[in-house]
C-alpha cells in the first residue's frame, strides 16, 4: 500500500511541474533531447504507470485513480515538450527577422 501511495504522490507531483516547467522552457533548440528534465518527467510518470498497472487489487478505487493521474500528467508532459520545442522555432524565428530589420 505504501508502494501505491509513493507512486501516486510521484505522479501528481510530476504532473503538478510538467506544466510550468513547460511554460518556463527558454530552449533554442526544437529538439526534445534539449529538454532533459521534462524528458525525464516523462520516463517517470511511464515507469509509475508500468507499476500501477502491475499492481494487484483495486485498493478501492485508488489504484484507477492514480492511473487516470498518471495517464493526465503524461499527456500534459507530451504537450508540455511540444510547446518548449514550439517555443523554440518560434524564438529562433523571431531572432531571423531582427537580423532582416538592421
Amino acid at each position: 500500500m505504501k508502494a501505491l501511495q509513493k507512486t501516486l504522490a510521484l505522479a501528481v507531483i510530476l504532473g503538478l511541474f510538467s506544466i510550468p516547467a513547460a511554460v518556463a522552457s527558454t530552449s533554442t533548440n526544437a529538439d526534445k533531447d534539449d529538454q532533459p528534465h521534462m524528458q525525464a518527467a516523462l520516463e517517470a510518470l511511464k515507469q509509475a504507470k508500468t507499476h500501477l498497472e502491475q499492481a494487484s487489487h483495486d485498493k478501492a478505487g485508488h489504484r484507477a485513480a492514480a492511473l487516470k493521474a498518471v495517464d493526465e500528467a503524461i499527456r500534459h508532459t507530451e504537450m508540455g515538450i511540444k510547446a518548449g520545442a514550439g517555443n523554440a522555432e518560434k524564438h529562433e524565428h523571431d531572432k531571423d527577422h531582427d537580423h532582416d530589420k538592421k
